[in-house]
């Protein structure tokens, strides 16, 4: 096999979704059948053209494999589990004659279809990325299933461009799946490995015969402590794995990329160790490594550009950490992000409205591509050669230090002050007891997370108003409609919390961020979630604090309106950080803090407004745990102290909620507990309950509502689907610990099957409760 060299620079991923959510509009309308598969194929292909046309344009090469094609419909681990077929048998009748994994079977496995639950979804490693979790099983038959990515290979070769293709590797694809229903108890599906194998040799070998030279194959699996394979599990898995597909010559040369952290020790020696051509390692959140053995024969990808945030940032670092990563004796030295670029926008020229200043300190997708073609210059030519940039770059890094807000005197001297007693709420006990005879709650209480469908008529009055067409008195009043509409029919469903419905809310982060002081909004700044779906996230570049009432006015008015309880609805501290881009140059807890503290004066004024349940959603909480365990303590200590700062002086008859999403919770069911909310609802539909067993074991004691209707999908659960999840959480938990409610809030759903899933659920609790008095 003749090798080519690899690129000086290069980037591990791009935004997949378009520059204007082209492709997000393109899959919606296939999905609402007004294209067809055809249509959507070629809109996909614009977009990839387009992409690799930006790319070139920024600097990177044509012709040496320096593009990366990152293209996904809807996720990367589903791409990888369809090319090697490992779907579950729910979905076998949907493949094409000839075995091959189509699109249908592809958006099928994604979102489900009547009785055909989807596969389940959960966060991407520490990002705000959720991913397809495959299901695999001794029974499971892998076989190339699909010639998708290489014919993403030949599209790009037939416009001139060599592209590079980027599948999760087979290490990664195994340690992320979840045992088969129908697997044995304790079944570890990275023991299928040596099954697997073959495949990727196969799938290697159609992507060199479609032109590719080289393949990047990510394995971020190696970084992680909190998967359930150890790091030396992994590790093994990795040296054979390379190993098999290193010593195969019908290939194109083979880049193992490993972000999101450092990897294991073991998983470097393995990699060092193997055939393969070259490792990209992330040293924006991992120190460099020691030299070890096999080197000598590598390209060592430096990944010294943050794939997941958005400052300028210190280019002169960089160049440091990337000239350093010589001294290891590697055979060459590129420059490379720290992960894909899929979680950042993708142009900093997009925000015209934007503070010019702020501006200069910010690095999208783009930026970033010039950065790394920059560093790869200097690779090239010395420090020279690029110093006009790293001085440039430097000078906006101070500018940004020492600017008027970054700092507020008032924000940090209140901070200063706190107390251990800040942080501490009354007994729960206590609490418990003046809820239950205050606010009168029947046994298992229905109520949602908080949001209702966001319509085309909200989105298109949202539009008009900040155009600036109409009063805003006007659209004050088209959001009181919509407030009365939703409160009227969640007393027709007979549900006994309501929320609001929070339609003057664009995004459950954004919508705070306008209303604090250190926050600035994008226009252009989307960010893919899941799927099709993308959010804007906010930058958080200076101290927090609130200079108003945020909520409170639309809690009063919705409470108002019925002699239901009306939960306040505020977004948690730790999911306002995560789910923006944050300062950097502090430590996240104290940056927590702050926001706690606007937060905290927020509920003080919900409480005197009358409102007397208020949730505070932290779905982000398990994202962003560290992914080595060093790290997590130290986590863990200060996001949920600034949930409890947040929370702590509610008083005991406010009933204080709060909402996780995809969060793992046995993995972090400690600090659960230690946020000390009254009620506790989480994901757990998309698993089917599997979460209660590990709420039952923790001796977890307080209000717990595990979702039984899963939002991420289209389809309508049944009264019996539900009544089987609740049954299975009154069966496992105390009765009067037990709520009912959806996963998660129903923005993106649509009012039919929103309502007929609502009522599905109130009819199946209706149930459960009849069947309880009858045992009773």
């Amino acid at each position: 096999m003749t090798t080519a060299p690899f690129p000086a620079g290069t980037i591990l991923g791009y935004p997949r979704i378009g520059r204007r959510r082209e492709l997000k509009r393109a899959v919606e309308a296939h999905w609402a059948g007004k294209i067809d598969e055809t249509e959507l194929e070629r809109q996909a292909a614009a977009v990839r053209r387009a992409t690799r046309e930006r790319l070139a344009a920024l600097g990177l090469g044509r012709t040496d494999s320096a593009i990366p094609e990152s293209f996904s419909y809807y996720d990367q681990v589903l791409d990888a589990a369809v090319a090697v077929g490992a779907l579950p048998e729910r979905f076998a009748d949907l493949r094409d004659a000839d075995g091959t994994i189509g699109l249908p079977a592809y958006f099928t496995a994604a979102r489900g279809e009547g009785e055909r639950a989807p596969l389940e979804m959960t966060k991407w490693f520490d990002t705000n990325y959720h991913y397809l979790v495959p299901e695999i099983g001794p029974e499971t038959t892998f076989a190339l299933s699909t010639d998708r990515f290489a014919r993403q290979v030949a599209e790009a070769r037939a416009d001139g461009v060599t592209v590079r293709p980027v599948i999760v590797g087979p290490v990664t694809l195994l340690a992320l799946a979840k045992p088969t229903d129908a697997a044995p108890e304790g079944f570890d599906p990275l023991t299928r490995l040596d099954d697997l194998l073959p495949v990727y040799v196969e799938l290697l070998a159609s992507l060199r015969a479609a032109g590719a030279q080289w393949v990047q194959l990510d394995e971020p699996a190696l970084v992680s402590e909190s998967l359930p394979a150890s790091p030396a599990a992994l590790a093994a898995a990795a040296a054979t794995a390379y190993r098999v597909l290193g010593d195969e010559a019908d290939r194109p040369a083979i880049v193992v990329a490993a972000g999101y952290a450092q990897l294991s020790a073991e998983a470097w020696t393995a990699l060092a160790a193997s055939p393969v051509e070259a490792i990209a390692i992330d040293l924006h959140r991992g120190a460099q490594p020691p030299a070890v053995d096999g080197l000598a024969a590598k390209t060592l990808v430096g990944g010294v550009i943050d794939g997941r945030n958005i400052w300028r940032g210190d280019l002169d670092a960089a160049w440091g950490r990337l000239d350093a990563l010589r001294t290891l004796g590697a055979a060459a030295v590129a420059a490379g992000t720290s992960t894909s670029l899929q979680h950042v926008p993708h142009d900093v020229d997009d925000e015209p409205h934007l503070d010019p200043h702020l501006a200069s300190w910010l690095a999208f997708a783009d930026e970033k591509v010039g950065q790394v073609v920059t560093l790869a210059t200097g690779l090239d030519g010395g420090r020279d050669a690029i110093g006009v940039e790293l001085d440039a770059a430097s000078a906006a890094l101070a500018d940004r230090r020492s600017a008027p807000g970054v700092r507020d005197g008032a924000v940090r001297a209140r901070a200063a002050a706190l107390t251990p007693a800040d942080y501490r709420r009354g007994s729960a006990d206590e609490r418990e007891a003046v809820q239950r005879e205050t606010l009168g709650l029947p046994v298992l209480p229905t109520t949602t997370i908080g949001s209702f469908p966001q319509t085309g008529d909200i989105r298109r009055a949202r539009a008009r108003h900040a155009s600036g067409e109409g009063t805003a008195a006007e659209y004050e009043e088209f959001l009181r409609d919509e407030i009365r509409r939703v409160v009227r029919l969640q007393e027709d469903l007979d549900l006994d919390v309501l929320v609001h419905g929070e339609a003057e809310r664009n995004d459950m982060v954004q919508y705070f961020a306008e209303h604090l002081d250190g926050f600035a909004v994008t226009v252009n700044g989307w960010v893919q979630s899941y799927g099709s779906r993308a959010t804007r996230p906010s930058i958080l570049w200076g101290d927090v604090s609130r200079p108003a009432p945020i909520t409170v006015g639309w809690s009063t008015f919705a409470q108002s309106l019925t002699g239901k309880h009306v939960k306040g609805m505020l977004t948690g501290p730790v999911t306002i950080l995560a789910w923006s881009f944050v300062r950097d140059d502090q430590p996240l807890g104290e940056t927590a803090d702050q926001v706690a503290l606007a937060l905290r004066d927020e509920i003080a004024d919900l409480e005197a407004a009358g409102i007397r349940i208020v949730q505070v959603d932290e779905p982000a909480l398990r994202e962003l745990l560290p992914l080595t365990q060093a790290q997590q303590p130290a986590y863990l200590d200060w996001s949920v102290g600034s949930f409890r700062l947040a929370t702590a002086a509610a008083a005991p008859g406010t009933q204080v909620h709060t909402h996780l999403c995809y969060s793992e919770f046995a993995v972090v069911i400690d600090a659960i507990a230690a946020l000390d909310a009254d009620v506790t609802s989480i994901e757990a539909a998309r698993s089917r309950g599997e979460v209660i067993a590990d709420i039952r074991t923790s001796g977890f004691s307080r209000g717990i509502g595990p979702g039984v209707y899963d939002i991420h999908s289209p389809r309508v659960p049944s009264v019996d689907e539900i009544a089987g999840l609740l049954q299975r959480a009154v069966d496992e938990l105390p009765l009067g610990q037990v709520w009912v409610n959806p996963d998660c809030g129903l923005k993106t759903r649509g009012y039919d099957e929103t309502v007929a899933s609502l009522r599905n659920l109130v009819a199946a609790t209706r149930a459960i409760r009849e069947q309880l008095a009858v045992q009773v």
